[in-house]
C-alpha cells in the first residue's frame, strides 16, 4: 500500500545519525523479557511504519517523509555501527526519544513524536531501546532532507519548543480508573493519536491543536475521535470502536471499512496489541470533552432528486453500494450512515474514489472508479454520498480539491503506482505451488472467471488449514488481495502493450480491469461452487 505523509508524520523522524562514540554495552539490554517488552511498544508506537523504505528492509529507515517544510528522510534504527543505532548508548536514545535532542546535541524536528514520547516511563523507554539493539544490523546511510533555507536551521527550532513543548512524563489521574490512566498513556503517549486527529497539525503537541476533532494530514482525513454522537464515536459502542481498532471494520450498524493510513496503523500495530489496552485507549477517548468540527450551517441538503451527483453515483456506484446507499451485508460497506463518510473533511472519500481499495475483513475490494470519472463528477458524487440517506457533512469548497486528490493518489489499484509485493510468505508459496503466476500471463477479462473458478481452490488446496498472516485480515482476504497483486505483476505491462497496440480486447482503462479482476477474485473466493457469486458486488459500470 502507498505510504503517505499523514503516517508519517503519526512516525518516528529522528536526527542525522551521525555516530556516537563508542559506549559499552548494557547487559540487561539482553534481557529476553525486556526485549518482548521492547517489541511491543514498537508496535504500539507504529515505528516500522515510518522507518522502512518501499521495498526496504524493516526499520532500515530512508522512508520519505512529505512535511510541510520539505521532505525528511528517516534514520536508520537497527543496530549497524555505521549508519544505525550501533554506537548509541541509552543516554544517548533517551535524549533523541523523549527530549528531541540528537546525538549531536542538535533540535530534531518535530515532525518525530517526540512531544508525545516525552510522556513515556524510563522502564518503558529502555525496553524499547533493548528491542531495536536486538534488531539485525542493516547497513544502510541516510539520505539527506531535503529542506530548504531558513527551515533547515535547526537552532530556529527553539521557537517552537519554547512554546509547546515540555518535558515531562504521563501523570495518572488519580480520580480516574486504571483502564483509563492506561489508556491515556498509550493515547497520549506511544500512540501519539493526536499526531494525526488534531484539527491542526503545525503546532504539534499542543492544547492548541483542536484535540482529536479531527483534520487533514497530507491528502487524508483523520476523524473526529471525540465522543460528539454524530461526528466522533459517541455513537459507537465500546464494543464497536474497540473491534474497529483490531480489525478496521466494526460489528452492528457502524458501515465503513479503515482506509489510508489508519488501515496501516491497524494492520502494523492496533491489530497486534492486546484487547484489553484496546479497551482501556477507548476508555480513555470517552473522557475527552466531545467536539464538534463543523456547525450545522456548514451543511446542504443533497438527498432530493436531481441533486448534483446523484446521476453519477447511479451510474458508478449505485450497482455496489445500492441505490439507498445502504450496500451488501458482509461484502460492501454502506454509505448511509457511515461515520467516516461524514467527516470534516471529504479528502478521505476522495482518496477511496479515485485509489480503491484492497479486500478487507471479508469486504470486496473497491476499484479505482474515480479514475474513470472527471474531477467535477468526483467532487459532486462526494458530496452527494456526504450528505444523502440522512448524512450531513460541509460541502467543498476548494475547486481544486478534486483535481488535487487525483494528482497525490498513487495505488497499484489506480494504475498510478508500481504493483505492490506479497507480503505473506505462505501466500506467496501457495501461489507458486499451484503455477499462478503462469495461469494469469496474458489473461483478457473474458478469461477471468473460468481461470479464477479453476485456479482459486488450487491455490486454497496449497495454501491449507492456516491461519490469515495479517492481523485482522481472513484468508479469502490474503488470497484475493494476493491474486490482484500477482495478476498486476504479470498482467499490467502485456495489456498496455495490447492497447497501444490498439487490440479490441484492450479499450478499457487499467484501473477498470485490475479492479473487474479482483471483484471476481473476491466472488471465487467467497463462492468457489458458483462462477459468479449471488452476494458479491457486480463489476462497477464504466463509460464506453
Amino acid at each position: 500500500m502507498d505510504r503517505i505523509a499523514a503516517l508519517a508524520l503519526a512516525g518516528a523522524v529522528w536526527s542525522t545519525l551521525l555516530a556516537a562514540p563508542a559506549a559499552a554495552q548494557d547487559p540487561n539490554l539482553a534481557d529476553p523479557e525486556l526485549i518482548a517488552r521492547g517489541k511491543y511498544l514498537v508496535t504500539a508506537g507504529d515505528c516500522v511504519a515510518c522507518h522502512t523504505a518501499p521495498g526496504g528492509k524493516p526499520f532500515a529507515g530512508n522512508y520519505r517523509l512529505n512535511t510541510p517544510i520539505g521532505a525528511i528522510f528517516t534514520p536508520n534504527l537497527t543496530p549497524d555501527p555505521e549508519t544505525g543505532l550501533g554506537k548509541w548508548d541509552y543516554a544517548t536514545f533517551e535524549r533523541a526519544f523523549r527530549q528531541g535532542i540528537g546525538d549531536g546535541g542538535e533540535y530534531l524536528y518535530p515532525a518525530f513524536p517526540f512531544g508525545w514520547y516525552t510522556k513515556v516511563t524510563d522502564e518503558d523507554t529502555r525496553a524499547i531501546f533493548a528491542y531495536l539493539k536486538s534488531l539485525p544490523p542493516v547497513n544502510e546511510a541516510r539520505k539527506d532532507n531535503e529542506i530548504p533555507f531558513p527551515f533547515n536551521v535547526r537552532t530556529a527550532l527553539i521557537t517552537w519548543r519554547t512554546a509547546f513543548f515540555t518535558n515531562d512524563r504521563f501523570k495518572p489521574d488519580p480520580q480516574a480508573s486504571a483502564e483509563v490512566n492506561r489508556g491515556g498513556y498509550l493515547v497520549e503517549g506511544l500512540g501519539h493519536c493526536g499526531m494525526c486527529h488534531n484539527e491542526r497539525k503545525l503546532v504539534g503537541n499542543s492544547s492548541l491543536a483542536g484535540r482529536f476533532g479531527g483534520g487533514v494530514i497530507d491528502g487524508w482525513y483523520a476523524p473526529n475521535i471525540t465522543p460528539d454522537d454524530h461526528q466522533g464515536i459517541g455513537g459507537w459502542t465500546d464494543e464497536q470502536v474497540a473491534t474497529y481498532l483490531k480489525t478496521g471494520t466494526a460489528p452492528g450498524d457502524r458501515p465503513g471499512v479503515a482506509a489510508g493510513p489508519m488501515r496501516q496503523t491497524i494492520e502494523e500495530s492496533l491489530s497486534q496489541m492486546t484487547d484489553a489496552d484496546l479497551k482501556a485507549m477507548v476508555a480513555y477517548l470517552r473522557t475527552i470533552p466531545a467536539k464538534q468540527t463543523y456547525k450545522t450551517k456548514d451543511l446542504q441538503a443533497f438527498n432530493k432528486p436531481g441533486a448534483p451527483g446523484a446521476d453519477t453515483y447511479l451510474t458508478y456506484c449505485s450497482s455496489c453500494h445500492q441505490p439507498d446507499g445502504r450496500g451488501i451485508e458482509g461484502a460492501v460497506p454502506a454509505l448511509a450512515g457511515n461515520t467516516s463518510v461524514q467527516s470534516g473533511g471529504p479528502e478521505t472519500v476522495l482518496r477511496v474514489i479515485y485509489g480503491g481499495l484492497a479486500a478487507q475483513s471479508g469486504y470486496a475490494p473497491m476499484p479505482a472508479i474515480g479514475q474513470e470519472m472527471s474531477d467535477v463528477e468526483v467532487r459532486n458524487v462526494t458530496d452527494y454520498v456526504r450528505n444523502a440517506w440522512g448524512n450531513s457533512a460541509p460541502v467543498i469548497g476548494s475547486d481544486s480539491a478534486a483535481s488535487e486528490a487525483r494528482a497525490a493518489t498513487q495505488t497499484m489499484l489506480a494504475g498510478t503506482a508500481p504493483c505492490a509485493e506479497i507480503a505473506q510468505g505462505t501466500v506467496r508459496k501457495a501461489f507458486e505451488a499451484a503455477g499462478a503466476a503462469d495461469a494469469l500471463k496474458g489473461l483478457t477479462q473474458e478469461q477471468f472467471v473460468p481461470v479464477l473458478a479453476r485456479l482459486l481452490p488450487q491455490v486454497k488446496a496449497a495454501y491449507g488449514d492456516k491461519p490469515a498472516e495479517t492481523g485482522g485480515q481472513g484468508i479469502d482476504d490474503e488470497l484475493v488481495n494476493g491474486l490482484t497483486t500477482l495478476y498486476c505483476q504479470v498482467g499490467r505491462e502485456p495489456y498496455l502493450e495490447r492497447q497501444r497496440a490498439g487490440a479490441p480486447e484492450a479499450t478499457r482503462p487499467w484501473a477498470s480491469v485490475i479492479g473487474n479482476f479482483a471483484n471476481i477474485a473476491y466472488s471465487q473466493a467467497r463462492n468457489p461452487e458458483k462462477r459468479a457469486s449471488a452476494d458479491a458486488p457486480p463489476a462497477p459500470p464504466t463509460r464506453n
